[in-house]
């Protein structure tokens, strides 16, 4: 029961009790009821795979944090998608957006403090900062202008110019400005959806923003590609081409010889001597010179 409890299925159950919660308060339709499932099994599905990658069958402590914050987000979701053609029910949007934002600050501390931090949590930690933005920037769109989208669509563009580019599927090093980028499009982004400023005064707000991220975007692509791999040919070695001419060597008995590519020019040996050939070595593929052994015997 201790994976039924912990696991990815926790989310799934609280996604529904949450959607049940704010349509018997808010009133919530099809479409946001259809959004909020589809996203609440789609994100138990990706997080059991995750946990069967990184062979675990339980969410750490700060995975639970970040789980929380991701049914906040279906949450979200759910009353955008739903507030499509009417205004959306603002005054719940954005508590849940501002707690889930909160609880960002939260994970990663229990991570460091429970000795708990992984991989897994931290690549969760980063797809719902990346979903939340997404969904923010839809539901501004309408009021700020489609261009906010780009805020939402960057970090899928850039996952998606992996597939296309294999230099940038590479590695990053850690960058703290990083995660403070994302946290200040959430923040940026609540604000707008808020309505707490002037129209002129959030679209430069939002810009701002959007001008950070393209920013932070554009240092990693150029990192990726100044330490993109470099694939150097390795040219082939060139051996000498040598004609034999057998008459130019008298009384020489080869015996028992394979000589692949092997050939000599202008051999002169003695007639006093009579040389058997016994072995040849073939011709390394480096380009080091042929060696053999050699038997001369003198004339009885």
């Amino acid at each position: 029961m201790s994976t039924v409890r912990n696991g990815p299925l926790l989310g799934l159950i609280a996604q529904f009790v949450l959607l049940a919660g704010l349509a018997g308060t808010v009133g919530l339709g099809a479409p946001g009821w259809l959004a909020g499932l589809a996203y609440g099994a789609a994100l138990c599905g990706l997080l059991r795979r995750g946990l069967r990658a990184a062979g675990r069958d339980a969410l750490g402590p700060a995975d639970r944090v970040t789980l929380t914050r991701a049914v906040l987000v279906g949450g979200v979701l759910a009353l955008t998608v739903d507030g499509w053609g009417r205004p959306a029910p603002v005054a719940v949007l954005v508590p849940l957006t501002a707690v889930a934002l909160a609880l960002d600050a939260v994970d990663g501390r229990v991570a460091r403090r429970t000795g708990t931090a992984s991989d897994l949590g931290a690549r969760f930690d980063m797809e719902v900062d990346a979903f939340l933005i997404l969904v923010l920037s839809v539901h501004l769109a309408p009021a700020v202008g489609g261009w906010v989208l780009a805020a939402g669509g960057m970090r899928y563009a850039f996952v998606a110019a992996g597939w296309l580019l294999p230099w940038m599927r590479g590695t990053l090093p850690p960058r703290y400005w990083r995660k403070v980028v994302a946290a200040a499009q959430g923040v940026v982004l609540a604000v707008a959806a808020a309505a707490a400023l002037p129209p002129p005064a959030t679209t430069v707000l939002v810009a701002g923003a959007l001008a950070i991220l393209v920013e932070s975007f554009g240092h990693d692509v150029a990192w990726l590609w100044r330490h993109r791999p470099v694939t150097v040919p390795v040219p082939q070695a060139t051996l000498p081409q040598v004609t034999v001419r057998p008459a130019t060597v008298p009384h020489v008995a080869v015996r028992h010889a394979s000589v692949p590519h092997i050939a000599v020019r202008h051999v002169t040996v003695p007639r006093a001597m009579r040389v058997t050939v016994t072995r040849a070595s073939h011709v390394a593929a480096s380009g080091e010179p042929a060696t053999g052994r050699w038997t001369a015997h003198q004339p009885v």
